[in-house]
């Protein structure tokens, strides 16, 4: 037996359900072959079954072999899987690594079946991606099961062809303008009346946000808030008080904001560089229908350094705001621009105060380096902006 899994504010019912699926599957796991069925772990992947995954549009090329590279646990199950195939399959240039992501464990999934992410990034890649011109990685195979929340994605391997970025990595100007224009071109292709055409796929940034309570982030972000005291402005600290209320006006301005699909998660760790310097932007775990709002103020405030945000962030604001009007999206003014911006900047740093000091039932997400370097960029721009004027 599993220990069980309890989040206060989740219906534990529905919790426990999920476990006792996890248990029966573990407990009749078997290799598989049938490309309907997703693997209850990985080393239960065949080569007839990568074959069928991978191989579909090669008539003749075959899997032969599947090496799989150490486990890389988060908010999800990651691995690269290395792969030899036959003569056609190596003239016709299959890969010979994909990335993987899964939800091979137990609390991955109770955390899926909450937040719904296993879901949306399978629907991301496979009804959404294709219809995106932005740099972000290519989904192979992908495959959900809504009754037990496994899943697996396949992705095209970028080891090699891009370099991932870390808390750390220098973001120059023209870096930021990247970021920017990609996150314009998302925020675009859905505006106004197109939103309709995905309005079935997604859910709300507000609905989102409502399952993440579930979660505990107003009590476990309120303690990461008081741990990284001494990484914060003291002007900020001080107003501990007023940080969650903030934080919650902010959610609520979706309800009323013309929504676009937006990431949510843009925090520098999930941008990459190709090797020709554009940027590229991963993990489509949890794209909602909100306002573009939220992605600019988390990704600049995250992205930069604070002596770079402020020198720079007008002028990249203006920048995004140009290049949404070059794409057909009305737009409001440039003050009033900086002012969404600035109150969006609350629930991104609940993202990562609740990081620092996440309940005992989640995995560790990040490192606390990088933790507590957002938290202090973030907490930073929210003290140089006033923020709190802008959600009042």
């Amino acid at each position: 037996m599993i220990a069980m899994i309890e989040f206060p504010g989740a219906d534990q019912n529905f919790i426990d359900d999920i476990e006792r699926m996890y248990e029966k599957e573990q407990a009749e796991s078997e290799l598989i072959t049938d490309i309907a069925k997703i693997p209850a772990r990985y080393e239960l992947l065949t080569a007839e079954w990568m074959t069928k995954a991978l191989c579909a549009s090669t008539p003749g090329a075959r899997v032969e072999t599947v090496t799989l590279d150490a486990p890389d646990d988060g908010s999800s199950n990651r691995r690269r899987i290395f792969l030899t195939y036959n003569e056609v399959g190596q003239a016709a240039g299959l890969p010979p690594t994909v990335f993987a992501k899964a939800s091979n464990e137990v609390l991955n999934r109770v955390i899926y079946g909450i937040l719904g992410t296993g879901e949306i990034e399978s629907t991301f890649y496979t009804k959404i991606r294709p219809e995106l011109d932005i740099e972000a990685p290519k989904c192979l195979f992908a495959n959900f099961d809504p009754r037990t929340f496994n899943s697996i994605i396949l992705l095209k391997d970028m080891r090699g062809e891009a370099d991932f970025c870390d808390y750390d990595t220098p973001i120059t100007f023209e870096r930021a303008a990247g970021m920017l224009r990609l996150l314009a071109g998302v925020h675009a292709k859905y505006a106004g009346d197109k939103v309709e055409a995905i309005r079935p796929l997604l859910r709300t940034w507000p609905q989102h946000w409502a399952n993440i309570l579930r979660l505990g982030m107003e009590e476990y972000s309120k303690r990461g808030f008081l741990a990284a005291e001494t990484v914060m402005p003291s002007s900020l600290f001080k107003r501990y008080d007023e940080v969650w209320p903030a934080t919650m006006a902010a959610v609520a301005q979706h309800e009323v904001l013309p929504p676009n699909m937006i990431h949510g998660d843009v925090h520098l760790k999930n941008w990459y560089i190709t090797k020709d310097g554009r940027m590229g932007l991963s993990d489509w775990q949890g794209p909602t229908l909100g306002h573009w709002s939220r992605d600019i103020a988390y990704s600049m405030s995250a992205a930069l350094s604070v002596e770079n945000r402020r020198a720079w962030e007008r002028d990249l604001l203006a920048l995004y705001r140009e290049e949404m009007l070059s794409l057909g999206v009305e737009m409001p003014s440039l003050d009033e621009v900086i002012t969404l911006f600035r109150r969006q900047l609350f629930t991104a740093l609940a993202y990562w105060t609740i990081t620092l000091r996440h309940p005992p039932t989640m995995p560790d997400m990040q490192p606390e380096n990088a933790t507590i370097e957002f938290i202090k960029r973030i907490s930073t721009a929210i003290d140089d902006h006033d923020a709190f004027a802008a959600v009042v």
